[in-house]
């Protein structure tokens, strides 16, 4: 299995829902997860898609990662921030020499991949649109949104131009970028507003709208973004987020605007809550915080700035998922006490 196959590394919401839609335009594609259970029923039944957006199933194949053979030109890396490092090294001796993984997940882990496979075989990725892991053969795309891809290096490339077409196969208003760490620290602002509203169990959309805790949303993303500044890094809008609303110096009003537009965009989705939060409710497994907002504080720690809101939202998290704290407004207050006066 080589050629121009494509390699879809970790079938659940994002792999699962990006290549379920590039399986259906007619791509050859092998599926790659550890689940066992998820990989024999869209072996045998195929990989359904249900929710608000589309409905459908296609026919695709699917293995377990010690059964793949051949190698790779294009990996779409589709695994949870903590599994990067084990996925990239397992799917390493299946990539073309002149192949590359392309992240589309959450973070940076864009550096971890390119410590694995090299930079030059890295390509930078964004995505910001709702989907959810159901059951075995089963993904809910609950509402579109912003899909990114970009090289690392900010060249645009005739790489880049392919991987960008591929793409818009799936979502058609993909955007190619020189700027792809713009859009991933914009995402991580944005990413630890959702850590925060997981420490709950309202919606996404319920927290952010919450009055009493309108200064945290406002102060988190502003804290991530400050740190993404001092790493010289102009952060790009997305689905509502406009990140030169929190910039350290933006009018209040600014930032509540965009605020406004987030709850909107949420409100639109039939997923309501984050994936983090379904992790901690329903799957009860570890979230992404450590791999996700652990960078966030160490680069802070790297330029001598304070992190003290995401530092306190990774111990919150850890907590809950250690069993010592529950699910709760009272968390978001928890949380508060970190807002700077």
């Amino acid at each position: 299995m080589a050629g121009k196959t494509i390699l879809v590394w970790g079938a659940g919401a994002i792999g699962g829902t990006v290549g379920a839609h590039l399986a259906r335009a007619g791509h050859d594609l092998l599926f790659v997860d550890r689940a066992a259970d998820h990989v024999a029923a869209m072996a045998a039944q195929g990989l359904s898609i249900t929710g608000p957006v589309t409905e459908f199933k296609v026919s695709v194949r699917a293995a377990l990662p010690e059964q793949v053979q051949g190698r790779f030109e294009t990996v779409l890396l589709c695994v949870k921030a903590q599994d990067t490092d084990g996925a990239a090294r397992a799917l390493a001796p299946h990539l073309a020499e002149d192949g590359c993984v392309v992240s589309l997940q959450n973070g940076l882990n864009e550096r971890v991949i390119a410590e694995v496979v090299g930079a030059q075989r890295t390509v930078g990725a964004f995505v910001n649109f709702g989907a959810d892991y159901i059951s075995p053969g089963v993904i809910l795309f609950g509402g579109r949104g912003a899909v990114v891809v970009g090289e690392i290096d900010g060249r645009i490339t005739a790489r880049a131009e392919r991987l960008h077409a591929l793409l818009s196969e799936f979502e058609e208003r993909a955007v190619l970028t020189r700027n792809i760490w713009g859009y991933l620290w914009a995402k991580l602002a944005y990413g630890a507003m959702l850590f925060a509203t997981a420490l709950t169990n309202a919606s996404i959309a319920d927290c952010l709208a919450s009055p009493r805790h309108r200064a945290l949303f406002v102060a988190l993303p502003r804290e991530v973004l400050r740190v993404a500044a001092a790493a010289r890094i102009a952060p790009e809008p997305f689905d509502g987020f406009d990140p030169g609303a929190f910039v350290p110096g933006a009018a209040e009003a600014q930032a509540i605007r965009s605020l406004d537009a987030l709850v909107a965009f949420n409100r639109r989705s039939a997923k309501s809550h984050s994936g983090i939060w379904r992790d901690l409710a329903v799957r009860k497994r570890r979230t992404e915080a450590e791999h996700q907002l652990g960078p966030i504080v160490a680069v802070a720690r790297e330029h001598g700035i304070p992190a003290p809101i995401t530092a306190r939202t990774i111990a919150l998290i850890r907590e809950i998922e250690d069993g010592k704290r529950a699910q709760d407004w009272s968390n978001l207050d928890l949380l508060m006490e970190t807002v700077p006066a």
